[in-house]
């Protein structure tokens, strides 16, 4: 089980750096212009999402600072309604958001690396 958590948090940074990646240099204009570029990003948030659903409760619960249920709504609304995603909301996300979480999972991995 532990190595499951440890895969899946290594996973989400992993899509974090991606997307990270992919947005380095590039202001909101280019970023709602460049279909593929939002695209691409997303589909990494949905991966994320998907991830997540994977993590056993035991994990979430001891990780409340982690928006785990917003990361997987934003999962449902994007498999689910994604004409309806709003791209300022994506570009808000990836600009706000993702570095930090990216830095709680770090520390995440750095504490179950440190149990096994």
């Amino acid at each position: 089980m532990a190595n499951r958590n440890i895969t899946i948090v290594r996973d989400l940074v992993k899509y974090i750096v991606k997307i990270k990646e992919y947005c380095n240099g590039v202001d909101k204009d280019s970023f709602v212009a460049n279909t593929q570029l939002h695209e691409a990003c997303v589909f990494n948030l949905l991966q994320m999402g998907e991830s997540i659903t994977r993590l056993d409760d035991k994990f979430i619960h001891a990780y409340p600072e982690i928006p785990w249920i917003k990361i997987r709504g934003l999962r449902n609304r994007i498999a689910h309604d994604y004409e309806g995603i709003s791209i300022d909301i994506i570009w808000d996300i990836i600009q706000n958001d993702l570095e930090p979480l990216r830095a709680q999972l770090l520390m995440i991995e750095t504490d179950l690396k440190a149990g096994m």
